[in-house]
């Protein structure tokens, strides 16, 4: 299977993760000049933007979250909040999807 698959498939795993814990997926796959964000939902009037990481191991896909990565997507969501005019509250989330399952990382920073 190609890698571009199984990020499809481990992302909607993600998707249905979320909406099981009560989010609505607002957007999939936002894409500008600096990156993409993978899954942007809303729970309780807060914005999550959401890093989907997968792999044979929770360790293989973990690693791969690193500084560069979330200095890129913090840029990606910057552009994206001024180009909608957003500025409520929001956070970064990772989802590790795994063999073993997904786990779930809450406001990830720098």
């Amino acid at each position: 299977m190609h890698t571009k698959a199984k990020g499809n498939i481990a992302e909607d795993r993600a998707c249905e993760y979320l909406r099981l814990q009560g989010y609505r997926i607002i957007e999939r796959n936002v894409y500008n000049r600096f990156g993409e964000i993978d899954i942007i939902a809303l729970k309780e009037s807060v914005l999550h933007f959401v890093e989907v990481k997968s792999g044979a191991t929770y360790e293989s896909a973990v690693y791969n979250i690193t500084r560069s990565k979330l200095q890129k997507l913090n840029r990606t969501i910057q552009t994206y909040l001024q180009q909608r005019k957003l500025n409520g509250d929001y956070c970064i989330d990772a989802l590790i999807v795994c063999d073993e399952g997904i786990e779930w990382i809450e406001n990830i920073t720098l």
